[in-house]
């Protein structure tokens, strides 16, 4: 069967989710589980902190760990993993609500105020999810309680390592979306503090491991990691980090898995006049074959450029001056770090499918430039979107720089800040929403050029002027000569 234009778009809109942010614990499927080299280390349960932009796979990871089937598909992947099925996992904080689980923002919040320590709140919790059915009471009651008999946790934590030991596994325990878990930046960094010396004090356990997971903002080490012996932790965080081989595999693995892919497995790969088969690998887990790129070719970069030019063709216009749509499309989606989110990167793909069928169905390859350039302008939206749930503030200073033509002077942003009264608006918000706050505001204007900066929003050029990469500079509609156009709505 011959593989059309239409058929692969076809196949790329059946296998990319409509929306890659969405997931539940039991909806994960493995054979769409891919593995990046930093991930398959941070997945291992030494690893007890790991940092990732938002969009990078936390939350993914967190709720994959707790899928088990993803846990024994992690085994085969990875021979030090150190995971398997029968990995005890549990949960210690998350996204979503869960009180029988874990204390919510407003349980915490009280307990400090009453003066409980961070890292008792946290070791409550730990021994709470490790030891049911022991410690009695709510939250409060089991605080106090554990307060009060150390040396009953003690032992019932030695008992449990042993436990542990003698099946031959692990007990993980997963945290996740801590700024969930706080009223403010201090109460914030209390916590992790607290959480980090509990994961520290663990260590010395054979079998139970925390594993928390941070977004870089959150792992500022002079607010954190100011307990003895602290460097411990902060030396074994793993970044979650995504090359742009990673990316593409990303990909590679949607439609390689989807129904209906075994056309896309036999497609070959034309490459300096010679044609390449993939020899794709296979895996079985519970049941199911999951193909994956083979790991030999992983680092073979012309072969992902030339099998992703025969879906998007060579240039991103009628010639090469256009730039190549392999590096172009990570290249607009990255953000001042170089860093693209893998969540931003699928949903261009998937709107630029969309475009394509609806505005070029005939086009000769599966996705046509112009779609592509509209699904950075899709793409740059949701990370916008993203922005102003994990940092509200954030659009206070964008907004009015709308229209603004970039790379700039800082001069010309701090003229229309001021103009917007942007240190006054942020300065009066309610004591409630001071988690809202940029975290150096408190140094006027250039602090928040550091916020924006740490962020990945404002790149400082070395003349001192500010650029701001497409993925957020299109979605808040400021202007680049030659760029891809902005978004246009009503500012």
């Amino acid at each position: 069967m011959t593989l059309t234009p239409q058929k692969v778009r076809a196949l790329i809109l059946q296998a990319l989710p409509q929306d890659p942010a969405l997931y539940r614990v039991e909806d994960i499927q493995p054979r769409y589980v891919y593995f990046p080299p930093s991930h398959t280390k941070a997945l291992r349960p030494d690893a007890m902190v790991v940092i990732g932009m938002r969009g990078a796979g936390k939350s993914f990871w967190w709720a994959a760990l707790q899928n088990q089937k993803v846990r024994n598909l992690i085994a085969q992947v990875d021979r030090y993993a150190r995971i398997e099925a029968s990995t005890e996992v549990y949960v210690g904080f998350g996204p979503q609500p869960a009180i029988e689980r874990y204390p919510d923002r407003d349980v915490l919040s009280h307990l400090l105020k009453a003066g409980r320590e961070a890292r008792l709140i946290w070791r409550t919790l730990v021994a709470s999810n490790l030891l049911p059915g022991r410690i009695p009471g709510s939250w409060k009651e089991k605080v106090e309680w554990v307060e009060q008999h150390p040396e009953e946790i003690a032992r019932w934590l030695e008992e449990k390592d042993r436990e542990l030991a003698g099946k031959g596994t692990y007990a993980l325990i997963l945290f996740d979306a801590l700024d969930q878990a706080a009223y403010d930046w201090r109460e914030m960094y209390t916590l992790i503090r607290g959480l980090l010396q509990v994961a520290l004090e663990l260590r010395s356990t054979r079998r139970i491991r925390l594993k928390v997971f941070l977004r870089p903002d959150q792992m500022e080490e002079s607010r954190v990691a100011t307990f003895p012996d602290a460097s411990k932790v902060v030396s074994s965080r793993i970044p979650l980090t995504w090359l742009r081989l990673d990316l593409y595999g990303l990909l590679w693995q949607y439609l390689a898995n989807t129904e209906g892919a075994e056309t896309f497995r036999r497609w070959e790969v034309e490459d300096k006049g010679f044609s390449v088969k993939i020899k794709w690998e296979s895996l079985q887990v519970d049941g199911e074959t999951i193909w994956r790129w083979p790991g030999v070719l992983r680092e073979e970069e012309n072969l992902h450029r030339r099998l992703f030019h025969q879906i998007a063709g060579e240039w991103m216009g009628r010639d090469p001056k256009w730039g190549f749509p392999y590096s172009w499309l990570p290249g607009h989606l990255a953000d001042a770090h170089g860093q693209t989110s893998p969540r931003s990167f699928l949903a261009a793909i998937r709107a630029a499918a969309e475009d394509t069928q609806q505005r070029y169905p005939d086009h000769e390859y599966p996705l046509h430039y112009e779609s592509i350039k509209r699904g950075v302008q899709w793409a740059s939206e949701i990370r916008v979107g993203e922005l102003k749930e994990d940092y509200p503030w954030v659009d206070t200073l964008m907004q009015p720089l709308r229209g603004l033509l970039v790379p700039c002077e800082f001069e010309n942003i701090k003229e229309r800040w001021e103009q917007e009264g942007v240190l006054q608006k942020l300065q009066e918000q309610p004591p409630g929403e001071a988690k809202l706050l940029p975290s150096h505001l408190e140094e006027g204007y250039p602090g928040l050029r550091k916020d924006l900066e740490s962020l990945g929003i404002f790149l400082s050029l070395e003349n001192g002027q500010v650029n701001i990469p497409d993925v957020f500079r299109v979605g808040y509609g400021l202007g680049r000569r030659g760029g891809v156009k902005p978004v246009s709505r009503a500012g």
